[in-house]
C-alpha cells in the first residue's frame, strides 16, 4: 500500500515538474518572441509604420484575438505626423484617434490604471468593434508620453482566464512603456524639424521646407493626376516700408501680411516666407481658376489691412503671380523639373502682375511643349 501511495505521488509530483518546465518553455519562448517585437518596434522609421507593426503583429506575439489602440489626439499632434497615412491605418478598424478629452472619457472610459478583466460591452464594447464574437477577457493599458496621457492600448482574448484583475501585468506594463517611448521619440523628432522648418518672424513654414513639401506634392499630383496650384506673392513697395517706417515696423507688416494670406488656406495648404517679402502658397487638388478666387481673396483682405504707424494707416498690397502644374501622362516632367517650372513660372506671372500696375493677380500657363521661358 505504502509502495503504491509513493507511486502515485512521484507520478503526481513528475506531472507537476513537468507542467513547470512547460510553462518555463512557454515563458522563455514569449520573452524571446517579446525581445524580437520589441526591437523590430524600435527599428520603425516612423509614427505610422510603429501604428501598423502593432496592429499587425502583436496578435501573433502575444495569442490575441484583437488588438486596438485609442489614441487621444486634443492638439492634433497625431493627425498631423501620421499624415496621409492616417485613413489606411483607421480603415484597418485597429486604430481609433479622439480629438476630445472629455468625450472620450464620458463615452468610453478614461483609463488612468491599466484594467485587466472580463469583457463588458457596455464599458469596453467601443475598443474592440471589429469582432464577430466579443472577447471573453481583455486587457485596457494607459499610454504616457512624459507624464502625458496619450491614450490606450487595447488587448482582447477568447480565453476568459487569459486576463485577470489578480494576474501580475509586468509584461504588459513593460510593453505600454516601450510604446509610449515609441510614440515620445517619434513626436519628438516631428517637433524638432517642425520647429527647423518655421520662419520664427512670421510663423509660416520656410524655404527650406518648401525644399522638401514640394517634391512630395508633385509626386502625389503625377500619381493622382490632380492639379497642383502655386501662389508667387510679393508685397508691393515692400522697401520703402522699411525705408520709412524703420525695420520694427516692416516686421510687424510682414508677420500681418502672412497671417492675412493664411486665413483664406486650407490647413492641407503649404504656406512659406520664400526670401524677403515674398511668399509661397501650395494649393493642393485645385484648379488654376478657383487658384485665381482664392488669390483675388487674398489680393484683398492684405489691401484691407489696417496697421499703422504713429496713428498714420500704411497702405499695404501684394502682387500675386498664379500657375498651376498637371502632369501630361504623353509628355511627363521629372520632379525636378516639374518643380522648377512651377514656381518659376508663377514667380513670372508675379512679375507682370507687377508690370501691369502691381495690387493684382495673374496667371501663367505652364507649357510642357516648349522650354521654360520667363516673362518677368
Amino acid at each position: 500500500m505504502m509502495e503504491d501511495d509513493l507511486t502515485t505521488d512521484l507520478i503526481v509530483l513528475e506531472s507537476h515538474i513537468n507542467s513547470l518546465f512547460d510553462a518555463v518553455r512557454k515563458g522563455s519562448a514569449m520573452l524571446k518572441a517579446f525581445q524580437s517585437f520589441e526591437m523590430r518596434l524600435f527599428n520603425q522609421s516612423s509614427l505610422a509604420e510603429v501604428i501598423a507593426y502593432i496592429l499587425d503583429n502583436a496578435k501573433a506575439v502575444f495569442d490575441l484575438d484583437q488588438i486596438t489602440l485609442c489614441l487621444l489626439d486634443e492638439h492634433g499632434d497625431f493627425s498631423r505626423l501620421l499624415g496621409e497615412a492616417l485613413v489606411k491605418l483607421t480603415d484597418q478598424q485597429g486604430l481609433m484617434v479622439v480629438r476630445d478629452r472629455e468625450a472620450l472619457q464620458a463615452k468610453f472610459g478614461y483609463f488612468v490604471h491599466s484594467y485587466l478583466g472580463p469583457f463588458e460591452h457596455e464599458h469596453f464594447g467601443y475598443f474592440f468593434t471589429a469582432l464577430e464574437v466579443p472577447p471573453a477577457s481583455i486587457a485596457i493599458i494607459p499610454l504616457y508620453r512624459g507624464g502625458k496621457y496619450l491614450g490606450t492600448l487595447n488587448m482582447g482574448s477568447s480565453q476568459a482566464d487569459r486576463f485577470s484583475c489578480m494576474q501580475t501585468n509586468d509584461l504588459i506594463t513593460y510593453l505600454s512603456m516601450v510604446i509610449g517611448i515609441c510614440f515620445e521619440n517619434h513626436l519628438n523628432i516631428d517637433t524638432i524639424q517642425r520647429t527647423s522648418y518655421i520662419d520664427t518672424l512670421t510663423g509660416v513654414n520656410n524655404r527650406r521646407f518648401l525644399e522638401q513639401r514640394l517634391g512630395e506634392e508633385l509626386s502625389r499630383c503625377q500619381r493622382s493626376d490632380d492639379p497642383l496650384t502655386c501662389l508667387f506673392l510679393d508685397i508691393d513697395g515692400f522697401k520703402s516700408i522699411n525705408d520709412k517706417y524703420g525695420h520694427q515696423t516692416g516686421d510687424r507688416v510682414l508677420s500681418t501680411v502672412a497671417k492675412a494670406i493664411k486665413t483664406q488656406l486650407r490647413n492641407s495648404d503649404i504656406l512659406v516666407r520664400y526670401g524677403g517679402d515674398e511668399f509661397i502658397g501650395l494649393l493642393s487638388n485645385i484648379s488654376h481658376s478657383t487658384g485665381l478666387e482664392i488669390a483675388e481673396r487674398m489680393r484683398r483682405n492684405v489691401q484691407s489691412l489696417e496697421i499703422t504707424f504713429s496713428g498714420n494707416r500704411i497702405p499695404v498690397t501684394l502682387s500675386i503671380g498664379l500657375a498651376t502644374y498637371r502632369s501630361d501622362l504623353n509628355q511627363p516632367l521629372a520632379t525636378a523639373e516639374a518643380a522648377t517650372r512651377l514656381v518659376n513660372t508663377a514667380d513670372s506671372a508675379m512679375y507682370q502682375a507687377k508690370n501691369k500696375g502691381r495690387n493684382r493677380v495673374e496667371y501663367n500657363e505652364i507649357r510642357l511643349d516648349r522650354p521654360l521661358v520667363l516673362n518677368g
